[in-house]
């Protein structure tokens, strides 16, 4: 047997041993194995009963789905307007990039907008 197989028994029979020692530590004290898990976030809005609660979470839910709607328009608008800028460089004509970066500048304000007056009639 070789020093080295030796050093690699000894340090697997090592991490065994502290597996083992902590997995018994925990069952012999189960007080310091159970974690306290954390509270429910409260929405941002209502909070006083079950109705205005469920009410709060479905705005925060409109919200973040706006969030959302305006993450994939900047992402289509972005593809749409690498792909008019390589049709653009091999072609030579910029008219197409330069209508499909103004529409999707007009497009991605508009969304914004529009979530932006979407979160107060959300909240009413």
């Amino acid at each position: 047997m070789s020093l080295q197989s030796f050093y690699r028994r000894l340090s697997n029979g090592v991490t065994r041993g502290c597996q083992k020692l902590v997995v018994l530590a925990s069952t012999a004290l189960p007080s310091l194995a159970l974690a306290d898990l954390p509270t429910l976030e409260e929405p941002t809005q209502g909070g006083d009963g079950i109705r205005s609660t469920a009410q709060g979470y479905m705005y925060d839910g409109f919200v973040l789905a706006g969030l959302l709607l305006c993450t994939a328009a900047f992402i289509w608008v972005g593809i749409g307007c690498l792909a008019s800028f390589n049709e653009g460089r091999q072609r030579g004509e910029w008219t197409k990039f330069g209508v499909t970066a103004f529409i999707g500048v007009v497009l991605i304000l508009v969304i914004i907008w529009l979530s932006t007056e979407a979160a107060p009639i959300l909240a009413q």
